[in-house]
């Protein structure tokens, strides 16, 4: 059954037409007056909702009944990403989605070989915004990552959230998993740029409270790291 993100308040009975953007997909999935879709706004839960009429620019529907199943980990989970060019970086935001991560802060480091003009930087993360609200959709989720406007490390660190657990991603060394404490409710996962963090970055996280943690004796790339330790997250804290 299509599963449509809608930024807007949603209500039983309630009858509208779809933003362009929706109905342009119902139109492609060639649904017809009285099939069924799921509506949800990300504020948790979801909506049965029907077909009313289908034209040529506009699709209406109607609200059904609300469904208060929640599909979140009880993991409080954020991903510190360092700006990758922009495939990788849609690959990092969609997966991180779909792992149940709940705030993904953009972050520009020493060597991130992808640059973001300042006047760029808001439809970017319009589109990762985007991203995230699309995988939301496909793979269940009732809330949407909150994507956060790109910040120099540096500054991010000086205000950093607190979390129970932080985490520095390290490729040559650091603590293993099975170090890490036997429970936490909250983790920040820093995660660095193909060319990883400097000296004084990851001095830097580790006076902010970062550990750093290793994964193996292979090298990931950047945009296989998120995902994978957002995966054993979940298992050691989480819901898998």
């Amino acid at each position: 059954m299509p599963r449509l993100y809608l930024d807007a308040p949603l209500s039983s009975g309630l009858e509208f037409d779809l933003p362009e953007a929706c109905a342009r997909h119902v139109q492609v999935l060639r649904l017809q007056p009285g099939d069924a879709l799921t509506l949800f706004n990300g504020q948790g839960g979801e909506y049965a909702a029907s077909v009313l009429a289908m034209g040529k620019r506009h699709v209406s529907v109607q609200v059904g009944a609300f469904d208060a199943s929640e599909r979140e980990s009880p993991l409080q989970l954020t991903l510190v990403q360092a700006l990758s060019a922009t495939e990788r970086m849609d690959y990092t935001v969609q997966k991180a989605t779909e792992l149940g991560v709940q705030t993904i802060q953009i972050v520009q480091s020493a060597y991130c070989g992808y640059k973001l003009a300042a006047e760029r930087a808001e439809k970017r993360l319009q589109h990762w915004q985007a991203v995230a609200e699309s995988a939301a959709e496909q793979c269940g989720r009732t809330r949407v990552p909150r994507i956060l406007a790109p910040i120099k490390l540096e500054h991010w660190l000086a205000q950093a959230p607190a979390a129970e657990l932080k985490l520095l991603l390290s490729p040559i060394d650091g603590q293993r998993l099975n170090a890490l404490p036997a429970q936490a409710a909250s983790v920040q996962m820093l995660v660095g740029p193909e060319g990883g963090f400097s000296l004084e970055e990851e001095a830097s996280a580790k006076a902010a409270g970062f550990q750093a943690l290793l994964l193996g004796p292979r090298i990931f790339r950047t945009e296989t790291v998120a995902p994978v330790v957002a995966a054993l997250l979940q298992a050691r804290y989480g819901d898998f």
